[in-house]
């Protein structure tokens, strides 16, 4: 069996390497090396991920993939976890995530009908945690619109302020005429984004 660890941060501001440390000495632990690392920062709640998707095609079935919480690999919609899950089950990868201590017999279990057994467990807890995952994102985008809604009641709503410095790059690369997709490979940015720097003069 290979371990893979898979990182995961939702956006380009927060740090997808925050639980290296914590995967590391996990698998010391298991004396188990991690064979390769994938690394992202993508939201959770979408389906396709580069990375996760690289390691997918990467993992051979009696493989791992080691994450430090249900939730790095899933805020999906009911709908999208079976889609994803179908693909790991139906490739035979399992899941060890820190979170989830049924998963961590995984490891070194070599007893087919223990695994087997484990595999049913694990897959029933791997659902009830990938609902609560999603959960939390709905409960928290909820209380997050009724701020807004509150605030503009209050006058006090100034919505998301403007990246001034990126908008100023923006205009730089479209004034040498740089492409839409050249911009967003440099720049990091939506093609929506580009196009509104584009509409207006900053």
């Amino acid at each position: 069996m290979r371990m893979y660890a898979y990182l995961r941060a939702s956006t380009k501001e927060q740090d997808p390497l925050r639980a290296k440390d914590s995967l590391l000495e996990f698998a010391k632990s298991l004396k188990v090396k991690i064979s390769a690392w994938f690394i992202e920062n993508e939201s959770g709640v979408k389906l396709q991920r580069p990375e996760l998707f690289r390691l997918l095609e990467t993992a051979e079935p009696g493989d791992a993939i080691l994450i430090e919480q249900i939730d790095r690999i899933t805020r999906l919609s009911e709908g999208d976890w079976h889609k994803l899950k179908s693909i790991i089950l139906d490739n035979r990868i399992k899941i060890i995530s820190l979170d989830l201590p049924t998963s961590h017999s995984f490891a070194n279990i070599d007893d087919e009908f223990q695994r087997w057994v484990l595999s049913a467990v694990n897959a029933m807890m791997l659902d009830i945690l990938a609902a609560t995952a999603r959960k939390d994102y709905t409960d928290r985008r909820r209380r997050q619109a009724d701020g807004v809604v509150k605030a503009k009641d209050e006058g006090k709503y100034k919505g998301r302020p403007e990246n001034v410095e990126l908008h100023k790059k923006i205009q730089s690369l479209l004034d040498v005429g740089k492409s839409y997709s050249e911009i967003q490979f440099l720049l990091g940015c939506s093609r929506h984004t580009i196009s509104k720097v584009k509409n207006r003069k900053i």
